[in-house]
């Protein structure tokens, strides 16, 4: 069984010594160093070659964003950073996302006393997935193609709703998609991503920055429609109704059953049963297996489903559950997703 290396970092020595305590309660792991700040971690990296670094943003001499750009040139390692849950904080955790850091953490839920278990739990099997994933090479915008460079859509559109779901180096990888589709495009998008609550407000707000389309964390009751990219919010399951006026919603609810919230099977499953064949589901990287159930129920009935291969995601969980399980239509490397997208429009 492999073990890996791990890189604290963090001015704190409080934060140091509790960080480092649940490391030493799984035997996956070792700590192979400290560092108190950005150029501290820089020197260390390069010294004891860790395999995964946790990274605290605000530090002195050198912070976590600084140093993490500087670690992704030089010395590019697995880097799960630990945020804060403020505005400024989901700020700075998406654009280390973008530089190239696999995941995050919420720092706050590591230090609740009694601590819980199924959290302290779910950050070692993150950090894990972090330490053996793909080093993201995507960590900026695709580029907004000229007009009728992507080609032309069809007259009469065959898909009325997209689904994209994704977790772990999903940011990174709808940076790739999202800011390519075209103000026409026919059909509404909604985008599911595993994320703490206080995180998918501000990772919409940094998207409508970028895309063509108008993007915002959904609301209950939104009707879905072209042009606006809805991001369900985390801490709540996001689900499509049918109103009586013909319209489709979008309700948001509390359910505390699931794992994930939001959950991506719930919402394909609430959609499939609405756009039956016209409803394309997207799985991006992501650990787990959220999606092979909604996309089971996409085939059933006669939706279409891609799935990101392999050679791209920064963990194929998600994508390789679905696909091994017979139920994408397509399995294409997320340079090629968009096109394959619009092959099914």
């Amino acid at each position: 069984m492999s073990r890996y290396g791990v890189l604290i970092v963090d001015d704190s020595a409080f934060m140091r010594r509790a960080i480092s305590l649940l490391f030493e309660k799984d035997p996956d792991f070792f700590i192979v160093g400290f560092a108190r700040s950005g150029l501290e971690a820089i020197e260390k990296i390069k010294r004891f070659k860790p395999d995964v670094v946790t990274m605290d943003v605000e530090m002195p001499e050198m912070d976590g964003i600084t140093a993490l750009q500087q670690i992704m040139k030089e010395h590019p390692v697995a880097v799960v950073m630990l945020s804060t849950l403020t505005d400024e904080g989901a700020k700075a955790t998406l654009t280390a996302l973008q530089l190239g850091a696999v995941d995050f953490f919420p720092k706050s839920s590591l230090l609740k006393e009694p601590a819980e278990p199924t959290v302290i739990a779910d950050f070692l099997i993150r950090v894990k997935a972090a330490a053996s994933a793909k080093l993201p090479l995507r960590n900026k915008a695709a580029p907004v193609p000229a007009a009728g460079e992507e080609g032309k859509k069809k007259g009469s559109a065959s898909v009325d709703l997209l689904i994209i779901g994704c977790s772990t180096g999903g940011p990174s990888a709808i940076q790739a998609i999202l800011p390519r589709f075209t103000p026409d495009f026919p059909a509404g998008i909604v985008v599911v991503q595993h994320m703490p609550p206080g995180f998918t407000k501000a990772l919409a707000d940094r998207f409508d920055t970028i895309c063509q389309l108008k993007v915002k964390e959904a609301e209950d009751g939104d009707v879905v429609m072209p042009g606006i990219i809805y991001v369900a919010p985390a801490g709540y399951q996001t689900l499509l109704q049918k109103t009586k006026d013909g319209k489709t919603i979008l309700r948001i609810v509390s359910d505390e059953s699931k794992l994930y919230k939001p959950s991506i099977d719930v919402t394909i499953h609430s959609a499939s049963l609405i756009y039956r064949d016209r409803l394309l589901v997207v799985i991006l990287t992501g650990m787990g297996t959220d999606g092979l159930l909604g996309c089971s129920e996409v085939k059933r009935q006669r939706g279409h489903v891609i799935v990101e291969a392999e050679e791209s995601c920064i963990v194929y969980g998600m994508p390789k559950a679905v696909y091994e399980a017979g139920y994408a239509d397509r399995q294409v490397p997320l340079p090629h997703i968009y096109q394959a997208i619009l092959s099914f429009v």
